[in-house]
């Protein structure tokens, strides 16, 4: 069983990361885990997280703030390193655990650039080590009927989409204000690239343009950022995926942010349609304290099992599971799989689309 290392203690582990490998360690599929992070406080607000503790009575954990390069030092040979840090520091934690004989698994995106994302293929390459990225909506079961269908033919050929996704308005609120400004991302590279990547996951198509248009706002601690974006993305079939992203989905709104996807596509004498409500799960509660939800089953619950305490459930597990398999020798190659020899169009159109938001939304080629 390979020891784990998730370097990051913020949203992403608390919600999906640190639960799934607590799981997989009750399952035997993980050996020790241990978290990394510069500051104590987010440390200590994973160890008092009443639902880690209730969910996985005995399972524990490590915890650090040593400089992530000391942690990775520590680690076994072919451990795991799982990168769940802001966007522009990818790259480097993914070269440094490479050098040191580790595994990667990383949350999107692996890379802001083609460049990198090759320079971390090839150093995996060399060192016969396993990187992947943690694309989970390819794990969600609509996502897999819909690749299936339209790689079958049942919808034709893509030709025109639009896709949203909306986080929350206190996402400005959290360390987001001091790594998400002008000069290091935005909303449609940081949210978009979950429908880009899906798309072409779905279709198979190759995006071969995009152009993004940004709009500022600032943060509560004075730093402005690109927290609205809007973005067309062109296919290498010519077709066109409308993508909208923001930090500004309403704190009161249902659920934890507002997503959908919808495809239009030319079938056989006959149009086609592709259309996942990811915002609506068909679950609407009213609590007793007044508070209105619309949770999701989908992509990340816990729920009582055979075993003790909670188990995690959801495409969100799934995906994180999957990784986690991805990394054992001998593994058979699974095709689901996100890695930087068959996504490397994420990062081209990251790229592109950094270069486009500072050209105020100019179409720029990807690759």
């Amino acid at each position: 069983m390979r020891s784990i290392l998730v370097i990051g203690g913020g949203m992403i582990t608390h919600d999906q990361i640190l639960p799934s490998l607590l799981h997989l360690r009750r399952l035997g599929q993980a050996g020790e885990i241990e978290v990394c992070a510069r500051r104590q406080e987010t440390l200590d607000a994973l160890a008092n997280a009443w639902f880690l503790r209730d969910a996985f009575p005995g399972v524990d954990y490590s915890a650090s703030t040593q400089p992530y390069r000391d942690r990775i030092a520590a680690l076994p040979k072919r451990s795991i390193v799982f990168i769940a840090t802001p966007d522009p520091v990818h790259h480097e934690m993914a070269m440094a655990a490479l050098a040191a004989d580790q595994h990667v698994i990383c949350v999107k995106p692996l890379a802001l650039t083609v460049g990198d994302a090759r320079e971390i293929e090839m150093a995996a390459q060399e060192r016969g080590l396993f990187v992947g990225i943690e694309y989970h909506k390819r794990f969600d079961d609509r996502s897999l009927m819909a690749r299936r269908a339209y790689r079958e033919g049942k919808f034709g050929e893509f030709r025109l989409g639009h896709a949203r996704l909306l986080e929350k308005w206190n996402y400005r609120k959290s360390n987001f204000q001091n790594w998400f400004t002008r000069e290091n991302s935005d909303a449609f590279t940081y949210i978009g690239c979950h429908y880009v990547d899906l798309v072409a996951f779905i279709t198979g198509l190759t995006p071969v343009a995009v152009s993004v248009f940004g709009i500022p706002d600032w943060f509560p601690n004075g730093n402005e950022g690109y927290l609205w974006t809007d973005a067309r993305v062109l296919w290498n079939n010519g077709a066109c995926l409308n993508v909208q992203n923001a930090l500004g989905y309403p704190d009161a709104g249902p659920g934890p942010n507002t997503q959908g996807l919808t495809m239009y596509c030319s079938g056989s004498g006959s149009g086609a349609l592709i259309e996942h409500s990811d915002q609506y799960r068909g679950l609407q509660y009213s609590y007793g304290d007044g508070q209105y939800a619309e949770p999701s089953p989908d992509y990340f619950q816990y729920v009582e099992w055979a075993g003790p305490g909670l188990k995690p459930v959801g495409y969100g597990y799934r995906s994180i599971e999957a990784l986690g398999g991805a990394c054992a020798e001998g593994a058979p190659r699974n095709e689901l799989l996100a890695t930087p020899g068959n996504s490397s169009y994420n990062e081209a159109v990251i790229e592109a689309a950094r270069e486009s938001i500072l050209r105020n939304g100019a179409t720029i080629r990807c690759g």
